[in-house]
C-alpha cells in the first residue's frame, strides 16, 4: 500500500498521540516522526527528584493531601475537599454516566468524542447540540467543554452558572470540562465548585506536558464526590503521580512562564499555516485548528512526511477540520513548512 493510499481509521485516530499507528499507517515516511496530533504541551514541566518511597511504599495520606492542597490554590477552589484526584480525566469522563439513572444528555458539539461515548455505553439518550442554549431548558444533563476542542470555543462564567442553576433546579448537571482551561485560567468555574448542578473536570497533562502521568480531577457537590471517591478505592493516585503533580501545581511561577511561551508558539504556528494557504478558524495556545477544504488529503500528505495530525473524520460536516499541535522546536518548524509549502494548499 502507499503511503497516499493509507485508510484514516476511523476508530484509532480519535485521540491522536499514536505514533505507532502512525510508522504502521505510514512506513516510509521520514523519521523522526513529529507528532503533532495532541494537545498537549511540547515542553514539559520538568521532573522533580521522586523519592524512593513513592515507588515502593502505597500512597500516603500526606502525599495526597500535599496533592489536593496544590490543586484547591492551582484551579482557584474552595478548598482541597472540593475535589477528588483521579488516574486522568478519561476515567472521570467514563465515571459519571454510572453515577445517573438513565437520562436525556446533550452533548455541546462538534467537540471531545468520549463524552458522547461514554455516556451512550451508560445508556443514556445522547444528542449533540450546537449551542448551551439548545438544551439547558430540556436534557437531564448538558456536557461542554470550556475551552471547547477542537475550536477552542468558550463560555463565560457567569453564562455556565446560571445555566447549572436551571439544571439543578429539577435534578440535573452541567458537566464542564475544563481540560484546556489552564491556558485562561479567568474563564474556570472552579472557583465555584460545590454549586448545586456543577460538575467540573480538570486534566493535569496537557498544560503541563505530562499525559503519561496520567492525572485529573473532579470538582462537584459534595454527594457526588463521595460517590466518586467511594468508586475510585484508596490508593486511585500513583505515588509519583502524588509527588510530581503538588510539586507542578504548585509552582506558579512556572504556570505564567508557560503561558507566556505557548502564546508565543501558537502564534508563531499560526504564521506558518497561514503562509502555507491554510485558514486558522479556532484552537486554543496548544494546538490550532485548520479549514484545509479536504482534510483527509492533507492529513495523508502531512503524514507522508512524517508529521502526524489529528483528523476529524468522526465529525458530520467537518471535512475540511485538521488540528495541528505545537511544534517542539525550530527544526519541527522548518519540518512543517517544508512540507505545507510542497503541498501548495
Amino acid at each position: 500500500m502507499n503511503d497516499h493510499d493509507a485508510p484514516q481509521d476511523r476508530e484509532g485516530i480519535r485521540h491522536g498521540g499514536d505514533l505507532t499507528q502512525a510508522a504502521a499507517l505510514f512506513p516510509v515516511a521520514p523519521g523522526p516522526w513529529i507528532d503533532l496530533s495532541t494537545g498537549i504541551n511540547p515542553w514539559p514541566y520538568p521532573l522533580p527528584p521522586i523519592p524512593d518511597a513513592a515507588w515502593t511504599a502505597l500512597p500516603t495520606r500526606g502525599a495526597l493531601d500535599a496533592l489536593m492542597a496544590a490543586a484547591a490554590g492551582a484551579y482557584g477552589a474552595p478548598g482541597p475537599d472540593s475535589l477528588v484526584a483521579a488516574p486522568g480525566s478519561e476515567l472521570l469522563i467514563q465515571t459519571l454516566p454510572r453515577l445517573r439513572a438513565v437520562g436525556d444528555v446533550a452533548i455541546v458539539g462538534p467537540t471531545y468524542g468520549d463524552h458522547a461515548r461514554a455516556w451512550g455505553q451508560a445508556g443514556h439518550r445522547v444528542r449533540s447540540v450546537t449551542a448551551p442554549e439548545d438544551a439547558i431548558g430540556s436534557a437531564d444533563v448538558v456536557v461542554l467543554c470550556n475551552p471547547n476542542n477542537p475550536d477552542g470555543r468558550a463560555w463565560a462564567p457567569a453564562a455556565l452558572l446560571d445555566w447549572a442553576a436551571v439544571l439543578a433546579a429539577r435534578g440535573g448537571w452541567l458537566v464542564v470540562d475544563e481540560a484546556y482551561a489552564d491556558l485562561d485560567p479567568a474563564r474556570s468555574v472552579c472557583p465555584h465548585a460545590g454549586t448545586p448542578g456543577l460538575v467540573i473536570l480538570r486534566s493535569f497533562g496537557k498544560f503541563f506536558g505530562l499525559g503519561g502521568l496520567r492525572l485529573g480531577f473532579l470538582l462537584a457537590p459534595v454527594p457526588l464526590l463521595d460517590a466518586v471517591r467511594a468508586g475510585l478505592g484508596s490508593w486511585a493516585v500513583s505515588g509519583p503521580a502524588l509527588r510530581v503533580g503538588a510539586e507542578a501545581l504548585a509552582d506558579g511561577a512556572w504556570q505564567v512562564a508557560a503561558r507566556r511561551r505557548l502564546t508565543a508558539a501558537a502564534d508563531a504556528l499560526d504564521g506558518v499555516l497561514r503562509a502555507g494557504g491554510l485558514r486558522v478558524i479556532g484552537g486554543t495556545a496548544l494546538y490550532r485548528l485548520v479549514d484545509a477544504g479536504d482534510a483527509a488529503v492533507l492529513w495523508r500528505h502531512l503524514a507522508a512526511a512524517g508529521l502526524w495530525t489529528r483528523p476529524f473524520p468522526e465529525h458530520v460536516g467537518c471535512p475540511g477540520w485538521l488540528r495541528v499541535g505545537l511544534p517542539p522546536d525550530a527544526a519541527a518548524f522548518d519540518r512543517l513548512a517544508a512540507a505545507l509549502a510542497a503541498w501548495g494548499g
